[in-house]
């Protein structure tokens, strides 16, 4: 599954899903009326027992890209373990362009012999530029998909 990687291109049938930013007392609220119009579209993709991707778009009432998330779990039968790595980059699209946002990594591993050992903790960094535009071009493709 070649889009089973961060930052991969998207499987051609992959669909968009509008999901709501907050519940329906929020949005009703005062407070609510700041992300008034918002749209947050989602694509979760499973690799079955291999793990999963899910891709998050965030748009403001006008249509304009305000962040975007890609992230992937990988899951590994290790013996009678099974070793998880997670990674995910995401952030935030300034309107100047400049991107405000982190590349994450973590790692875990369950085993019924040992229990649940403690995870490695996360590692981040700041994303790479290649990583930041394979970001913007993942948000407009599944902005694409989503219009049409």
């Amino acid at each position: 599954m070649s889009w089973h990687a961060l930052l991969a291109p998207l499987p051609a049938d992959a669909v968009p899903i509008e999901r709501p930013l907050a519940s329906p007392e929020v949005l009703a609220s005062a407070e609510g009326a700041a992300i008034a119009g918002w749209r947050q579209l989602v694509v979760d993709l499973s690799a079955g027992c291999g793990g999963l991707r899910v891709v998050l778009v965030l748009l403001d009432a006008d249509g304009a890209l305000i962040s975007a998330s890609d992230a992937v779990v990988y899951r590994r039968e290790e013996g009678s373990a099974v070793r998880f790595r997670h990674e995910t980059v995401g952030g935030r699209f300034e309107p100047d362009g400049r991107f405000a946002g982190r590349h994450w990594s973590s790692i875990s591993v369950e085993s019924p012999d040992a229990g649940e050992p403690p995870a490695e903790p996360p590692t981040g960094r700041e994303p790479e530029t290649a990583e930041v535009e394979a970001l913007r071009a993942l948000a407009a493709d599944v902005m694409r998909r989503a219009a049409g």
